[in-house]
C-alpha cells in the first residue's frame, strides 16, 4: 500500500512539479483495491480539469503489482492490484511504529472491600487489550494495577464487618471461600446504606475510615487484613478468568499517600494554593475544575494519591507513555491531575493519558458502586455460562472469556455498552463464539489435509475476493494500534468471518482441481483470525 502511494506521489512530483501526500482508500470491491482523490486535491492549484489529471497520472502507473488504473468520476482514480501485488500485500508483516518505546498501563483498578463487578470488568479487558496493542507495536509494555486499600469506602465495609464478627476475628472463618465475593459486596452494601441513612452510623463510619490510615487497632486491623487478602485472591480469580495477563507491579493508595501529599506540599505556592487548611489546585484554569488535593486536616484526598501514584510509575518504569483507562465521567478530573502533575514534574509532560470509557448497561440500566447495588461478575459468568448450555453448546473459561472480551471490545471506546447476555452467546451474530467458531470450522477443514508450501501464481474470482480481505488486516491493525481502538480490528474479523463463508459455500476445497491453493488459503485466514483474536485477547480455539 505504501508503496503504490509512493508511486502516485514520485508521479504528481514528475508530471506537475507538486509535493503531494497520497491517501489510499479501501472502495468496493467492483472499483477495485484502491483509489485515491489527488487529482481532485491538486486540480484547483494547477487549474485544470481534475478527470484530466487524474488520466495523466493513471496512464502512467506502470508498475508489476498494478494490474489497471481507471479514472472514475469527476477524477478519482482505482486501482486494480495484480494477484501477486494483492497476495504479497496479504503476507505483509505489521510495522512496529513503537519499538523500543517504554510505556505503563494499568490494566485493572478494582478496590479491595468491595465485590468486583462489570464496570471493572470492561475496563480491565479494554486495559489489558491495549497493552496487547503496545506490546504488538514493539513498546517494552509493563502492566500494573493500582488499588484504594484506605479511605471511605473501606470505612463502610469495617463498619459492618465489625459488627459482623462481634469482637472475634475468626468468625470470617465461617464464610465459605465460594461465598466471600457476595460476602463482600454485602458488608460494603450495608455500610453504605447505614452512612447515608444513619448519622451516628455516619460518625462512626468517618472514625474507622481514619482507621484505614493507621490499622492502630488490633482487632481491626486483623479483621482488615483478612479481608483485604480475601479482597485480592478474588480480583486475581477474576481478572484471570476475563483472559487479562498478569500484572508486573500493583500500587495500592496507601503508598502513593505519602509521596503525593509530599508533592503537593513541596509545590505550595507555585501550583497549589491554600484555602482554609485545605491545599486546592486550581484546574478550572487548565480545563478542569478546582479541586481540593489534600484535606485541612493534612490527609490526602483521590487526586493526591493519583499525583503520587505518577511519581511512582515514573521513577519505576521511566516511561514515554502511562495509560490509565477510566470511566467517562473522570476524564474532567484527570485532565486536572495530569495538568498538576505535569507543573509538578515537567520532565512527565505528555507522559500520562487518561482514556475514557462509557458505561456498560444491563436490563436494569446503569450501575453504580458506591451504594453496592452493582451486578457482581460473578454473576454475569454464571448468566453467559448458562446461555451458551441453552443454546446446546458446553461452557469453558475460554469460552466465557471470550463472550465478555467481545462484546466489550466490539464498541469504541468512549460509547456505552448494552450488554445483552443471549446476543452475546450466538453463533449466528457479531459475536466472540461466532468468531472463535469461525476459527474452529477453519481448522476443521485443514485436519483433513496438509496444505502445500507451493507459492500461489493466481488467483480466481473467489479467491481473489478473500485474498484481499486478507489483505486489509495490516492496515485495520495499523490503524487500531495507533488509534488504541480495538473496535476496529473486531469489525474486521467479523467482516473477515463472513467473507470466509461466502467464499467456502462457492468454492469447494477438498478434492478440487485448485485444492493446494485453496488449502493455502484457508490457512492464510485461520492465522490471519487468530492473530486478530489474539490481539483482542481472545482464544481461538482448534475445534468447537
Amino acid at each position: 500500500m505504501q508503496q503504490i502511494s509512493e508511486l502516485i506521489e514520485a508521479k504528481v512530483l514528475e508530471l506537475f512539479a507538486i509535493e503531494a501526500r497520497v491517501d489510499l482508500t479501501r472502495p468496493e470491491e467492483q472499483y477495485g483495491d484502491f483509489a485515491t482523490n489527488i487529482a481532485l486535491q491538486i486540480a484547483k492549484q494547477l487549474n485544470k480539469n481534475p478527470r484530466e489529471i487524474a488520466d495523466e497520472i493513471a496512464s502512467s502507473l506502470h508498475h508489476d503489482e498494478i494490474f489497471k488504473a481507471e479514472v472514475a468520476g469527476p477524477g478519482f482514480i482505482n486501482i486494480t492490484l495484480s494477484d501477486q501485488g494483492l497476495l504479497r500485500l496479504a503476507n505483509q508483516e505489521t510495522a512496529k511504529g513503537r519499538e523500543g518505546a517504554v510505556v505503563v498501563i494499568e490494566t485493572n483498578n478494582p478496590n479491595p472491600f468491595k465485590a468486583m463487578h462489570i464496570g471493572h470488568a470492561f475496563n480491565s479487558i479494554l486495559g489489558d487489550t491495549l497493552a496487547n496493542f503496545l506490546e504488538a507495536s514493539g513498546a517494552i509494555t509493563h502492566r500494573v494495577s493500582y488499588h484504594g486499600d484506605i479511605g471511605l469506602h473501606v470505612g463502610k465495609s469495617m463498619y459492618s464487618l465489625l459488627r459482623f464478627v462481634e469482637g472475634d476475628a475468626g468468625k470470617l472463618d465461617t464464610v465459605r471461600q465460594e461465598d466471600r465475593n457476595s460476602f463482600i459486596s454485602r458488608m460494603y452494601a450495608e455500610g453504605s446504606q447505614a452512612y447515608k441513612e444513619d448519622p451516628s452510623a455516619k460518625a462512626e463510619i468517618d472514625e474507622l475510615t481514619k482507621q484505614s490510615f493507621t490499622r492502630e487497632d488490633t482487632l481491626y486491623s486483623a479483621v482488615y487484613q483478612k479481608v483485604f487478602d480475601w479482597s485480592f485472591e478474588q480480583i486475581d480469580i477474576n481478572v484471570a478468568r476475563l483472559g487479562n495477563k498478569p500484572i508486573k507491579r500493583r500500587f495500592l493508595e496507601s503508598e502513593a499517600e505519602s509521596s503525593g501529599v509530599s508533592m503537593v506540599r513541596d509545590n505550595v505556592p507555585d501550583v497549589f494554593q491554600e484555602s482554609d487548611g485545605a491545599l486546592v489546585f486550581k484546574g478550572s484554569e487548565h480545563g478542569s475544575f478546582d479541586n481540593v488535593f489534600v484535606s485541612s486536616r493534612g490527609t490526602g484526598l483521590y487526586a493526591a494519591r493519583d499525583l503520587g501514584l505518577i511519581k511512582l510509575k515514573n521513577e519505576q518504569f521511566h516511561p514515554r507513555r502511562s495509560y490509565i483507562v477510566t470511566a467517562e465521567e473522570q476524564r474532567s478530573y484527570f485532565v486536572g491531575v495530569i495538568a498538576a502533575a505535569e507543573l509538578c514534574l515537567p520532565d512527565t509532560n505528555g507522559q500520562t493519558l487518561n482514556i475514557s470509557t462509557g458505561t456498560v448497561k444491563l436490563s436494569t440500566g446503569k450501575m453504580s458502586s458506591r451504594d453496592g447495588e452493582v451486578v457482581e461478575i460473578s454473576w454475569l459468568f454464571d448468566q453467559i455460562a448458562e446461555a451458551i448450555r441453552v443454546r446446546g453448546g458446553e461452557p469453558d473459561e475460554a469460552l466465557i472469556a471470550g463472550v465478555l472480551r467481545y462484546e466489550f471490545l466490539k464498541v469504541r471506546i468512549g460509547s456505552d455498552v448494552v450488554f445483552d447476555v443471549n446476543e452475546a452467546v450466538s453463533l449466528q451474530g457479531n459475536s466472540g463464539p461466532y468468531l472463535q467458531y469461525a476459527h474452529a470450522r477453519a481448522r476443521s477443514i485443514l485436519s483433513k489435509k496438509e496444505p502445500s508450501t507451493d507459492q500461489i501464481s493466481e488467483l480466481s474470482e473467489g479467491e481473489r475476493s478473500l485474498v484481499r480481505k486478507i489483505s486489509e488486516y495490516n492496515v485495520v491493525v495499523i490503524r487500531s494500534i495507533e488509534e488504541l481502538m480495538p473496535h476496529h480490528i473486531a469489525n474486521y474479523l467479523y467482516e473477515l468471518a463472513q467473507e470466509f463463508n461466502r467464499f467456502y459455500e462457492n468454492n469447494r476445497v477438498i478434492d478440487d482441481g485448485r485444492q493446494d491453493v485453496r488449502l493455502n488459503l484457508v490457512n492464510k485466514y485461520a492465522n490471519t483470525l487468530k492473530n486478530g483474536l489474539d490481539l483482542l485477547g481472545i482464544y481461538a480455539p482448534e475445534s468447537m
